[in-house]
């Protein structure tokens, strides 16, 4: 705008000085308004700090330290007392950062998590229970499955009309007897589970107990990744007729799953061929077709080792420890 002066001092039109400098010939010529100081405003209705400082005093009282500020307000009125608005309590208090849950909360100690590993069949069992939909809407058949999680070989499946201790106690002493005691037995937190029976049962085989935490499905993953599993397979009915038939469907699907379902877990076996030690000969069987076919192809091959996928691992893990960083670490 310098410029703009310059040009009209010197003579030149408003208008073509506004052309010149290349701004509106409205902008340059509108004289601009002189610079006013105003004062801030103090509201009439502001508390004094005395005032900010009774209802801080009062609302941290012994009286109303564990009630929010509507319900002080609510008291102090009964009582012909009027401090100020809701909204003014609330300011106050978040003034002092004191805006939060004012009520004793209770605090629930954190759960330890459940790490367990087999190196071998026979040492770690999970099992759970799951609903098979009955004959009509509304009625349930309980299925009692306990898994090997090392060779996710299914020891036992029973399917009952309803859920109970006694009943988990009577599927694991026949299980035990046939597959021989583990060293531990982990579960949910569900009422059989957790029942007194199977308790008993546990401790005087010396079997340790474990529990996942609460509301976290994760801690089980063998049964919960065995029951989807189930339920996903394309035989599985929307409902069973009745127990006799779900027992004759559970009998057929885990002798399938146990003898021909090749899991990606366990290097493509069959759970039967990892529990019963029968894996590794297979695991040499397979790598001999595949060394056949590499060298009669040697080009359609990328390695020379065996895919990594047939591989078994050395270990089963719930809940693999981890480092700081979170990174798991090695068995």
């Amino acid at each position: 705008m310098a410029t703009y002066k310059e040009l009209t001092r010197a003579g030149v039109t408003t208008r073509a000085a506004a052309t010149l400098v290349g701004v509106p010939r409205a902008s340059a010529t509108r004289r601009p308004r002189p610079p006013t100081l105003t004062e801030a405003r103090v509201p009439a209705n502001k508390l004094s700090d005395a005032e900010r400082t009774q209802i801080l005093a009062v609302v941290n009282s012994d009286r109303f330290v564990d009630l929010p500020p509507i319900q002080i307000y609510a008291h102090l009125l009964d009582e012909g007392v009027y401090l100020g608005s809701i909204s003014t309590i609330y300011r106050v208090l978040a003034e002092n950062a004191q805006v939060k849950e004012r009520r004793r909360l209770a605090r629930h100690p954190a759960r330890v998590i459940p790490e367990l590993v087999a190196t071998g069949p026979g040492q770690v069992y999970s099992w759970d229970i799951t609903k098979l939909a009955g004959p009509v809407k509304g009625t349930y058949f309980d299925a009692y499955v306990m898994i090997d999680i090392y060779s996710r070989y299914i020891v036992g499946a029973h399917v009952h009309a309803g859920e109970s201790g006694p009943l988990a106690v009577e599927m694991m002493k026949e299980i035990f007897q046939v597959h021989g005691t583990p060293q531990v037995v982990h579960a949910d937190r569900g009422t059989s589970m957790t029942s007194k029976t199977v308790a008993a049962l546990l401790s005087d085989l010396e079997v340790t107990r474990s529990h996942s935490r609460p509301r976290v499905s994760n801690d089980n993953p063998y049964s919960e990744s065995w029951f989807k599993t189930l339920k996903f397979s394309p035989t599985f009915p929307e409902r069973f007729a009745s127990v006799g038939a779900a027992r004759a469907f559970m009998a057929d699907f885990v002798d399938g799953y146990n003898h021909h379902h090749h899991h990606s877990g366990i290097g493509l076996h069959t759970p039967a061929d990892v529990h019963y030690g029968l894996a590794t000969a297979a695991a040499t069987a397979r790598s001999a077709v595949l060394a056949t076919a590499r060298a009669a192809h040697p080009e359609r091959f990328a390695t020379t080792t065996d895919p990594k996928i047939l591989a078994i691992s050395n270990t089963a893990w719930i809940n693999k420890p981890t480092d700081n960083t979170g990174i798991e670490l090695a068995a």
